[in-house]
């Protein structure tokens, strides 16, 4: 077993260690943004869930992404992945499974936030298997396991697409069915602003994610050989940074304040869009993906809210329009020199080939994601006798009527009325 191996192995349990710390991001980040009521609720499921991914994802989503025996949709061997290494590799195998499944948990938590403060616990117990067995693995392996992207060419070097836009499109699919929060429209169609209970923890949650985004991007270069991931490291964090800039400066512009959720959520989305481009750009590019990103959200979250779609963690706007313009725009900056799958970008003389796959890998992987996310929760629906809680449960909060408990007890013993704000 030489060093390169050893090193390579220890770089992607590094990554993949990172990457689950990202959950206690989404933690902090879900919880701040919603309110006190469902707090306890939100951290409880994101760990359970999360539990439910990873049984999901050795049992049979490995094996669709990258088993062998397959065909162009999906893989058909490596079930019940036993640990085994692969011979011929430069790190470990096992290594790279726990790696995989961190991405596996990422996105059905971006599905989740579609979910948040009205959805029943049961419903987030079987759409986890559902999403992680039948969604998440397929289009992971068009693109990532040797798929017809792969073969055309599709470039999203971290998951732009095969993370953040198909989490996003089955939060798009249960924001459509659940319907919006009490409270959040009036009967003139005007918007109410249902403020998260804590601002410090989103920004705390933004800035685990930020941390662990570098596990994400360059822990996907999947060795340490000539410091490559030092580069990726760099675009990632530049990208994040303009994003952070633009949305808080636009949202000053036009709002005539600089509002801290939307500051934060430009973060987001500048990570998210970098996510597909940060091995295929320049640095200056980088930074232009992160700036249109962070003005991109703020607009995206006012056009859902017009449209009606109660989207309480801007999964919607965060990873799904970033994670569109994100996947695009390697089609517009890949350099020749960095494009090591698919082709140059338009802007260094590739033409519009590469933008087209790019388009068409967005259009295919968001369709099917939203498809299959509908009719799973339309079935549960059906089955269930609805997706959502009752009027009263949500009104008292997720935390007492689906635990028993709060996550903040000894603020709702004094004032029961603070139950239903």
């Amino acid at each position: 077993m030489d060093e390169m191996y050893l090193l390579n192995s220890v770089w992607i349990m590094l990554g993949a260690i990172l990457v689950i710390f990202m959950q206690g991001g989404f933690i902090m980040l879900e919880a701040g943004s919603t309110r006190m009521k469902n707090a306890g609720h939100i951290a409880g499921k994101t760990i359970f869930t999360f539990g439910i991914a990873s049984i999901v994802f050795w049992a049979i989503g490995y094996g669709f992404i990258f088993g062998e025996n397959g065909n162009f949709f999906v893989g058909l061997s490596h079930f019940f992945y036993s640990g085994y290494d692969i011979e011929g590799l430069s790190y470990s195998t096992a290594a790279f499974f726990v790696f995989q499944l961190a991405f596996a948990g990422i996105a059905l938590t971006v599905a989740f936030g579609g979910f948040a403060e009205r959805a029943k616990l049961s419903v987030y117990l079987i759409f986890a298997i559902l999403f992680s067995s039948f969604v998440y693995p397929v289009i992971a392996h068009w693109i990532w396991g040797g798929g017809w992207l792969a073969e055309h060419g599709k470039q999203d070097f971290a998951g732009s697409t095969v993370v953040h836009l198909t989490g996003a499109m089955a939060a798009l699919a249960a924001t459509i069915l659940l319907k919006p929060r009490i409270g959040k429209y009036n009967k003139d169609g005007s918007a109410n602003n249902l403020h998260g209970h804590n601002q410090v923890f989103t920004a705390l949650g933004v800035l685990i994610l930020w941390v662990g985004w570098f596990g994400f991007n360059a822990g996907s270069t999947l060795g340490v050989d000539n410091g490559f991931f030092g580069f990726v490291a760099l675009n990632t964090n530049l990208a994040a940074a303009a994003g952070a800039i633009s949305a808080l400066l636009i949202s000053w512009i036009i709002v005539g304040k600089s509002d801290v959720p939307t500051m934060l959520n430009g973060a987001l989305a500048g990570l998210v869009a970098i996510t597909a481009s940060c091995a295929f750009v320049e640095t200056w590019a980088a930074v232009v993906i992160g700036f249109i990103a962070g003005a991109l959200v703020f607009y995206s979250v006012k056009f859902f809210e017009k449209c009606k779609i109660d989207d309480p963690i801007y999964a919607l706007s965060v990873h799904g329009a970033a994670g569109v313009w994100g996947t695009l725009s390697t089609g517009l900056f890949a350099t020749p020199e960095l494009a090591t799958v698919g082709l140059p970008g338009l802007f260094y003389g590739g033409g519009v080939t590469q933008l087209g796959v790019q388009a068409m890998g967005v259009f295919v992987s968001a369709l099917y994601a939203f498809a299959v996310s509908f009719v799973i929760l339309l079935v549960l629906k059906k089955v269930m006798k609805g997706l959502r809680v009752t009027e009263e449960e949500e009104l008292i909060g997720l935390d007492i009527s689906e635990h028993g408990s709060y996550g903040y007890p000894e603020a709702f013993k004094s004032n029961n009325q603070k139950i239903a704000n």
